[in-house]
C-alpha cells in the first residue's frame, strides 16, 4: 500500500495507542542503585524511554492540537510529580525534554518550578568527565569519566529547551558546550559517524563501535537544538558541518529495505527501527531546511516506509533494540535483544510527523 497523509494519520493514532499500552512483563530486571525495581518497559515510569516517548508524543501534540493527547500527556506528569521524582542523573533527565516543550507552549504555573530546580541541579551538581562533559550516570550504574552520545539527547536537548524558552541564557550555553565536548571525542574523523562512548580513563572510544540509535540521537538532536534555542553562530555551523558529514555517511550505509543496521557499518548485524526512524525523521527534516545534499528526501522516505512497515497490528513498533550499554566488543551489540519500548515508539512518531509533512507538501504542490 503506498504512502499517503491518511495512511500516517492512522498509523500516528495506532502508534500512540502502541506506546500507553506499553507494560513491563519482567522479562529484564534491572534494579536501580537504590534497590529500587529499574521499568525501561512500560509508560507509566519515570525513565529515559518513557522521557523519549513522552517527548513523541509531545511533538505530534504540538503539529495536531489533539486535545486528548495534551491531557494524556499533562496527567502522566502530573501523576509522576505527585509520586516523587527520582534522584537526577543523564536518564531521569530524559521526560523533562517533553515537559520543557510541552510549557514552552502553554505555560503551565505548576510545571516552572520542577523544570528550573532540575535545570539548575543538573548544571550545578551533575558529575562532570574532564572537560566539562557531563558523565553518563545513569539509575542503576555510575560511569567514571564516560562520555555516551545518549547524554546529548537526554540532557543537552532538555537545557537548550528550558533554556530559550525560560530566558536562561546560561542553560543554552551549557547545552553547547555539551554538544562541543561531546564531538570532540566521538565522532569519528575517518567516517563522519559517531562512536558510542568514549572514557578518559584509559582514552579509547572502547569496541569503536558505529552504532545506530547512538548516531541517531546525534542526528536528532542536532537538528532539533538548533530548533529549540538560538545557538552562537560559530557553534550553530560548526554542528551543522558535523552533521552534513555524517549525513553524507549515512546514505551510503542505508540498506536496500530503507532501514540501517545496528552497526551501521555491518551488514551482518540486524536491521534495527528505532535507529531508523531517527534517520528518516532527520533526513527529511534536513530537506526540508536546506541542509546536506540533495538524496537526503529520498532517503528519508524510504526509511519512513520501512518504519511503517515496522508497526504491527497493536500500533507496536518491531524490530527496535533494547536500551544499549557500553560495549567492549562489537559483538555486544549484535546481541542486543529485541524489544519494543518508548523511545521505539517516540522516534517512529517523529518520523511519521515528520514524513506527512513532505507528503501533505507533495498534494499541495500538485
Amino acid at each position: 500500500m503506498p504512502l499517503s497523509a491518511e495512511r500516517l494519520k492512522s498509523a500516528l493514532a495506532s502508534l500512540v495507542a502502541g506506546m500507553t499500552g506499553l507494560r513491563h512483563d519482567g522479562r529484564f530486571h534491572e534494579p536501580n542503585l537504590d534497590g529500587t525495581p529499574g521499568d525501561y518497559v512500560s509508560f507509566d515510569s519515570w525513565e529515559w524511554p518513557q522521557g523519549v516517548g513522552l517527548y513523541g508524543l509531545v511533538r505530534l501534540w504540538a503539529q495536531t492540537g489533539d486535545e486528548q493527547l495534551l491531557q494524556t500527556i499533562e496527567a502522566w506528569y502530573d501523576r509522576r510529580i505527585a509520586a516523587g521524582l527520582p534522584p537526577i542523573n543523564v536518564n531521569t533527565t530524559a521526560p523533562l525534554l517533553a515537559l520543557s516543550e510541552l510549557w514552552r507552549r502553554r505555560r503551565q504555573p505548576r510545571f516552572e518550578p520542577v523544570l528550573h530546580q532540575w535545570a539548575e541541579q543538573v548544571v550545578t551538581h551533575m558529575p562532570r568527565t574532564p572537560e566539562g562533559g557531563f558523565q553518563h550516570n545513569v539509575s542503576d550504574r555510575v560511569n567514571d569519566d564516560e562520555l555516551w552520545d545518549d547524554t546529548l539527547f537526554m540532557v543537552a536537548l532538555f537545557l537548550a529547551s528550558f533554556g530559550q524558552a525560560a530566558g536562561e541564557r546560561r542553560f543554552v550555553e551549557e547545552a553547547e558546550r555539551q554538544f562541543l565536548v561531546h564531538a570532540r571525542y566521538l565522532a569519528d574523523s575517518a567516517s563522519g559517524l559517531w562512536f558510542h562512548g568514549w572514557t578518559f580513563q584509559g582514552r579509547h572510544n572502547f569496541a569503536s563501535a558505529l552504532w545506530g540509535r547512538g548516531n541517531a540521537w546525534i542526528t536528532v538532536g542536532i537538528l532539533d537544538l538548533v530548533e529549540f534555542a538560538e545557538i552562537t553562530p560559530s557553534v550553530r555551523a560548526y554542528l551543522l558541518g558535523v552533521l552534513e558529514t555524517q549525513i553524507e555517511a549515512l546514505l551510503k550505509l542505508q540498506a536496500g529495505s530503507g532501514a540501517w543496521h545496528t552497526l551501521l557499518d555491518d551488514p551482518t548485524s540486524y536491521e534495527e527501527i528505532s535507529a531508523t526512524a531517527g534517520f528518516g525523521y532527520g533526513l527529511m527534516k534536513a530537506a526540508r531546511l536546506g541542509i546536506g545534499p540533495a538524496e537526503c528526501r529520498a532517503a528519508g522516505l524510504r526509511a519512513l516506509e520501512a518504519v511503517v512497515a515496522s508497526i504491527d497490528d497493536k500500533g507496536v513498533v518491531t524490530n527496535v533494540s533494547y536500551g544499549t550499554r557500553m560495549g567492549h566488543d562489537l559483538q555486544f551489540y549484535r546481541d542486543i535483544p529485541i524489544q519494543s519500548t518508548g523511545y521505539g515508539q517516540a522516534l517512529a512518531i517523529l518520523c511519521l510527523t515528520e514524513g506527512s509533512r513532505h507528503l501533505q507538501a507533495k498534494v499541495e504542490a500538485a
